[in-house]
């Protein structure tokens, strides 16, 4: 499957951003998921084993339970894919920060009375 066939699916999403916040057990994600889409604990289910076969999801077993993580290795092909398109806004990102410094440098230097504030 394609990694963004994979993201694009808000369940799918929302199940990465909780596992970027920390491990979780799978009955953790289906409770959380199942109560904001929901969705049964199969379909839930259906959504990490996409995630983990992806490389989205890591899961390691903890006595009965199943503990998932994020993989990085599905967020570093986002980003490689991404990363082909970079220089078409870094440099328009690199002169918006060199604007916005120029204008902190202006206001901090003006006389207070171009401030048009009032002093007290």
């Amino acid at each position: 499957m394609q990694i963004f066939e994979v993201l694009a699916d808000p369940v799918r999403r929302r199940i990465l951003e909780l596992l970027g916040q920390s491990e979780m057990a799978s009955g953790e994600v289906v409770e959380m998921i199942g109560a904001e889409f929901g969705i049964t604990q199969a379909a839930v289910s259906q959504h990490l084993k996409v995630l983990r076969e992806s490389g989205f999801a890591n899961v390691r077993a903890e006595a009965q339970r199943r503990l998932y993580s994020v993989d990085v290795a599905g967020l570093r092909a986002v980003d490689a894919w991404i990363g082909q398109f970079r220089n078409f806004w870094e440099p328009k990102l690199d002169a918006l920060a060199t604007e916005i410094a120029r204008g902190k440098r202006e206001r901090r230097n003006a006389p207070i009375t171009k401030r048009g504030g009032k002093r007290a």
